[in-house]
């Protein structure tokens, strides 16, 4: 990075370290933001300011929000007795985009992974252990995504709320092994939860 100045070397570091973006189109970024008006800049920059100071967990069910309680927690149009549990809020846009889903969400904020040191207590399992125990919940549908991780997940969240006597469910498997929900088109994932077998 010796060719470029200082700022502009730390402009395309800061780009290179987002998932997903490489040394080429960190560069390109860079040079963006560059020719970009200076009002263009500080409304991108206040922008990322905003988001990071505003945008926290909602309070019931995990999903990223400027309130206290999420758009989807605090509407009256949506069936309580039916949680989606998912691993991201990804994963929770998805399933929004299908419109066939109705009831409240769960998010985890990832899936059990002992080979990367996730365990239960780094998941909002003790969260939703919380919500079956305050809320009527008649399903609990797990969403989680069709590799190993998702499918141990779901396993060990099975287990666990078992003491709650709740029906729990799996999406059908229109989603392939070892695909992620987010990339899913939306016909696959209604197929998928119209689909849902009990665990």
């Amino acid at each position: 990075m010796g060719y470029f100045a200082p700022p502009l070397a730390r402009l395309i570091d800061a780009f290179e370290k987002l998932p997903g973006i490489g040394h080429k189109t960190a560069q390109r970024l860079a040079f963006h933001v560059l020719n970009a008006s200076k009002e263009e800049a500080q409304n991108f920059a206040e922008a990322l300011v905003e988001a990071k100071e505003k945008i926290h967990y909602c309070s019931v069910c995990q999903n990223l929000t400027d309130a206290e309680v999420c758009e989807i927690c605090s509407s009256t149009k949506r069936d309580r007795t039916v949680i989606c549990v998912v691993e991201s809020v990804r994963d929770l846009l998805a399933m929004e985009r299908t419109h066939e889903y109705r009831g409240m969400y769960h998010v985890l904020h990832g899936a059990l992974s002992p080979l990367d040191g996730i365990g239960p207590d780094d998941l909002k399992i003790k969260e939703l252990l919380y919500r079956l125990s305050k809320e009527p919940v008649e399903e609990l549908i797990m969403a989680t995504n069709s590799n190993v991780e998702g499918e141990a997940t779901a396993m060990y969240l099975c287990k666990l709320v078992q003491p709650f006597n709740i029906k729990v469910t799996k999406i059908a498997h229109g989603i392939p092994v070892g695909g992620d929900l987010e990339y899913a088109d939306e016909m696959t994932l209604a197929m998928a939860l119209e689909g849902r077998r009990e665990m």
